[in-house]
């Protein structure tokens, strides 16, 4: 779609000039000049009341849309390790594709890293695609996208997911602008139409007061990113076989223009939410940053770790790695215990599919409450230590119990 400005019509009025949102309209020599800033939105078309102004449908053929098939997974690995969320991708993608009735790929670019292709079958794969070149070592943007767009346009997959990480935001919107497609960012629920076949895409909007449903209706592949943590892993079968294709990678070192000097990992104590069976969580109910150690040692004792809500980070209280929420981290752990968290729905929106949720809040008619499947309502400062000590005497009275089996 484009805007074209008729100069024999034109008049010089400005009233298009006005209308523009986007500062894409200049005047030049008396006459309604369109730029580069231009989104095609139609307000200047509609603003103009001498028909000088009209969008136009590009002339560029539509692709075939019953070309493309399968369905793609992005299997992000680093320093030769497959990424958790990629074994969630798989789980879905499987689901995905039995129910269009076609096969689960995985596409993994790097180097020397012709042995994932065998995880990834045993992970449901049908097909893996490796991309090996030296250039591929480390992800860098410029190289991964050249080399999986040209993957894309010669196999010409249906649909395409990727891990909402870090990688994956940056990876996914530039690969969906090469191939021409749409991309619906930070997933929470896939699903396939049963009708049309179509795949529909649901997503937080408006700071996760509404769920947005997407569809991608006249452009192929359909692409989404998917956060870490809401979907169901893939069950590992090491028995399972599959097609390993090798992919014949066109890349050069003038195709990329920055070059990896060294990796320096943070410093930081940082911590792995989305692996985590056990979360302990802290909100703005601790009153200090204090109160975290105090949660350390009851995640110690659970076998997990910290997590936060956002009032806590943006207070520099904790790391943000450790935030759990619509802006951290989604997760879906065994237990989550949340302690001091009042329970805004960003956050709520993070952490509601763990398995068993208590909550340890002084309000009563918390929101949190409504969420959990336990609710102790008391000072999390009187709370917590209580349920050390019971813990301790439970191993306490395991190890008694030990004890007396082992005289018989």
């Amino acid at each position: 779609m484009a805007v074209v400005v008729y100069k024999d019509k034109c008049k010089g009025c400005k009233l298009c000039l006005k209308a523009c949102p986007f500062d894409a309209i200049d005047m030049v020599d008396g006459v309604a000049v369109i730029n580069d800033k231009c989104t095609a939105c139609g307000a200047c078309v509609e603003a103009c009341p001498f028909k000088a102004i009209e969008k136009q449908v590009s002339d560029i053929p539509k692709k075939d849309l019953s070309a493309y098939k399968n369905v793609w997974v992005y299997a992000e690995q680093r320093q030769g390790e497959i990424m958790p969320v990629v074994v969630e991708l798989l789980g879905e993608g499987k689901k995905l594709a039995n129910e269009i009735g076609t096969e689960l790929c995985a596409v993994v670019a790097g180097h020397n890293i012709e042995g994932l292709a065998k995880e990834l079958i045993a992970y449901g794969a049908d097909k893996v695609y490796v991309l090996d070149h030296e250039l591929l070592e480390n992800f860098t943007t410029d190289g991964y996208t050249k080399v999986i767009t040209d993957a894309i346009e010669e196999f010409k997959p249906e649909i395409v997911l990727y891990g909402a990480t870090h990688i994956g935001r940056d990876l996914a919107p530039r690969l969906a602008a090469r191939v021409d497609t749409g991309l619906t960012a930070d997933c929470t629920k896939l699903e396939i139409d049963p009708e049309d076949k179509k795949i529909k895409q649901t997503r937080p909007a408006f700071g996760g007061n509404i769920m947005a449903t997407i569809v991608c209706p006249n452009h192929r592949p359909q692409m989404s990113t998917v956060r870490p943590g809401v979907m169901d892993k893939a069950h590992r079968d090491d028995s399972r076989t599959g097609e390993v294709i090798t992919v014949d990678v066109q890349l050069t070192k003038e195709d990329v223009r920055t070059e990896v000097v060294e990796i320096v990992k943070t410093k930081k104590d940082m911590v792995s939410l989305t692996d985590a069976e056990v979360i302990v969580s802290g909100g703005r109910g601790l009153g200090k940053a204090e109160g975290f150690e105090l949660l350390k040692k009851l995640a110690d004792k659970l076998g997990g770790v910290v997590g936060s809500s956002r009032a806590c980070v943006d207070a520099g209280w904790i790391d943000h790695s450790h935030q759990v929420g619509q802006t951290g981290t989604t997760v879906k752990p065994t237990l989550y215990v949340a302690c001091g968290i009042s329970g805004a729905i960003q956050h709520l929106a993070g952490m509601q599919d763990s398995d068993i949720i208590v909550a340890i809040n002084k309000n009563a008619n918390a929101p949190i409450f409504e969420v959990a499947d336990f609710g102790i309502v008391g000072d999390l400062y009187d709370v917590v230590p209580a349920l050390m000590d019971a813990l301790d005497r439970a191993e306490d009275l395991m190890e008694a119990l030990k004890e007396v089996a082992a005289a018989k």
